[in-house]
């Protein structure tokens, strides 16, 4: 049986959803795993209240979210994603975040979309949504852009290696991502990246190393840097943070990659 077996889906009626429906069927596919594609019903933002008269909030709020639903339905059926990925729904009476997160926790790979900040409402979902569940639900969490062109992962992988929890489970999480003879170069700053190199080999892979020496004030933007240089379709690292009174804690290597992401990232905490 695939360590994949499960795989949970973001949808919305952004345009970009198509694309995250595309890696997410191409995944299971590769896997012969599921994919449960959930809908998340959209309040009314607080800083979209002023676009409504006082008092038609409530009144518009389903209304809104009747279109929007119907829109991402209309782009999940144009996916024609396959038998092995299913449309599901949140209720609209809980939780937007806890209730995805709680489904979250009963799958073994999430994939979302990164948040744009030029459609704040497209998504209708929080500008942390990413880091939230994966933080919250402990699950690894597959991050695909809102620009560019991915149709599957696996096949270029850069691994941000660290020696900590965080790193240990995105690694263990990107395993059975990797393409048959997938080209994979570790990178580290302040360790040494050949630590990981047993356990690979023992997965029967042969890999690049890259030590980079101490690490760098902005070490996002020099992963992301490398990432590009390697052509990377895939970059794999730990995600540190802590979420604590609705106040999310994040580091700054992991807010940094997911505001400015260029390539599909694989996260886990």
């Amino acid at each position: 049986m695939s360590p994949i077996a499960s795989i949970l889906l973001h949808v919305d009626p952004s345009p970009r959803c198509a694309a995250r429906i595309g890696v997410a069927s191409a995944l299971a596919h590769r896997l012969d795993a599921t994919v449960t594609a959930l809908y998340t019903p959209a309040p009314v933002l607080p800083h979209g209240r002023h676009l409504l008269a006082e008092g038609q909030s409530l009144v518009l709020a389903p209304t809104l979210d009747a279109e929007r639903r119907a829109q991402a339905r209309a782009l999940f059926d144009s996916a024609d994603a396959g038998a092995l990925v299913r449309w599901a729904e949140i209720d609209a009476d809980r939780p937007v975040v806890p209730a995805f997160v709680r489904q979250a926790l009963v799958h073994d790979l999430v994939v979302l979309g990164q948040f744009d900040r030029d459609d704040p409402a497209g998504p209708g979902v929080p500008a942390d949504f990413v880091e939230t569940v994966a933080l919250d639900s402990g699950r690894p969490v597959l991050s695909v852009p809102y620009a560019g062109r991915f149709t599957d992962v696996g096949q270029r992988v850069l691994i941000a290696w660290k020696p900590t929890r965080e790193s240990a489970r995105a690694v263990a999480a990107a395993l059975p991502l990797l393409q048959e003879g997938a080209e994979v170069h570790v990178a580290s700053w302040g360790s040494d990246p050949h630590e990981l190199e047993p356990l690979l080999r023992r997965h029967g892979i042969e890999a690049e190393y890259h030590r980079e020496g101490p690490a760098p004030h902005e070490i996002g933007d020099a992963l992301l840097s490398l990432a590009a240089d390697v052509s990377a379709d895939l970059l794999v690292m730990g995600c540190y943070g802590h979420s604590r009174a609705r106040e999310l804690m994040l580091g700054g290597a992991s807010r940094t990659v997911l505001q400015s992401m260029t390539v599909p990232v694989l996260l886990a905490h």
